[in-house]
């Protein structure tokens, strides 16, 4: 009996950290880098909030570290699940996500730093409803845009309604998000709507006629007025920052102040003066890259840059390793997000992107996003491991 109860605990042992189990086929290094991010972004919420957090001077790292746990156990659930449950509810996620968009809009959301984006939960703590909107249009519009045949065939390119669908949808997310108004985010379900398209594989000339009507429809919104004031002077001042250093062109001149007084290895964690005095605004969130640039320096900058590449690599190898249309579609709208939202927040800090409030992937700080960007990760990592041979 004893000898049985051994085969057992042996067979119990193998089958969660044996040849062929979830922990043998998971992309370890996806999961360190991000791991690994979270630890720097950790460390820099800390230096960025230590001088002036209410609560003490560890109290916003620790609520960091708190949303990162969440964060992380949201990942474990969602990465041993099955996938394709996705395709099924993708309605139903899209549909909660433009409820909260909804609420957002209605008495029940709150306005913090001048964005009407979040609902108040209490005890410190906020949603924001744009940050679901993120993995909830990925999954809606991999649904949209790989249908199947009657016969149950995979379609080489999408059907038209699919296609105006998923325009549709991504339109009325971008046009509730753009009602707080929040243009960061706004540019990033775009971004990820259009690259989702490509990738669907539609006609040449339809994403030619596509990249003209957005450009019509930028030019349209631009020259109606329906950008606030202060978004057009964030635009204007990407061309020429210095021309109003105390206004417009504030946040991005200091912005290249601090990462430039970094130099190459940095004036040390917690030794930064532009960090320590806050003349950097939202330097916990939004500008969070500074902090890494001043206190890092370009070594660190580039480390983090480095991490946040290993991501996405390893998210386009989990992309081609797809055996459907659906998961590939997933992983690449994951992979378009998460690029153009590193490209746009470290863009903006170095003066090649205009200053919009996105934040750093796994490194920002920000409960919201960080649920949100561990749930795409997570999602990765579900389609590899069902996508890799045992």
């Amino acid at each position: 009996m004893t000898e049985a109860i051994g085969v057992r605990r042996r067979s119990f042992a193998s089958r969660v950290v044996g040849r062929g189990s979830v922990v043998w086929r998971m992309d370890w290094l996806l999961f360190g880098a991000v791991v690994a991010l979270s630890a720097v972004g950790t460390l820099l919420v800390w230096s960025a909030t230590r001088t002036w957090s209410s609560i003490e001077p560890t109290g916003m790292a620790k609520k960091h570290v708190l949303n990162l746990l969440i964060g992380l156990a949201l990942y474990s659930a969602v990465a041993v699940t099955d996938y394709r449950w996705l395709r099924t509810y993708a309605p139903v996620l899209y549909g909660i996500a433009v409820v909260g968009l909804i609420l957002v809009i209605s008495p029940m959301g709150s306005t913090i730093n001048g964005h009407h984006s979040w609902i108040l939960l209490g005890g410190g703590f906020a949603l924001q409803p744009a940050e679901l909107m993120k993995p909830a249009l990925v999954v809606m519009l991999a649904r949209l845009l790989a249908p199947t045949s009657e016969k149950g065939k995979k379609k080489d390119r999408p059907r038209a309604s699919g296609l105006a669908l998923s325009v549709a949808a991504a339109g009325a997310a971008a046009a509730l998000v753009m009602l707080q108004p929040d243009l960061g985010t706004t540019m990033v379900l775009m971004a990820t709507t259009g690259a989702m398209i490509v990738f669907a594989g539609i006609r040449k000339r339809w994403v030619g006629a596509g990249v003209l009507l957005a450009a019509l429809a930028a030019m349209a919104v631009w020259s109606l007025g329906l950008l606030k004031p202060y978004q057009v002077a964030r635009f204007t001042a990407l061309i020429d920052p210095s021309s109003d250093p105390r206004g417009v062109g504030y946040n991005s001149t200091q912005a290249l102040v601090a990462i430039g007084s970094g130099e190459v290895f940095g004036k040390g964690l917690f030794h930064g003066g532009q960090t320590t005095g806050r003349f950097v605004p939202e330097q916990h969130t939004d500008f969070i890259f500074t902090v890494a640039g001043e206190e890092l320096g370009f070594v660190g900058s580039v480390t983090v840059v480095a991490l946040l590449g290993v991501v996405l690599l390893r998210g386009v190898r989990i992309a081609r390793m797809c055996g459907d249309r659906f998961s590939a579609l997933v992983s690449g709208g994951i992979i378009a997000w998460l690029a153009f939202q590193t490209l746009v927040n470290v863009g903006m800090t170095i003066g090649i992107m205009p200053i919009t409030g996105v934040p750093l992937p796994f490194v920002s700080y920000g409960g919201t996003a960080t649920f949100a960007n561990m749930t795409a990760v997570a999602i990765l990592q579900a389609i590899h491991l069902r996508s890799r041979p045992v």
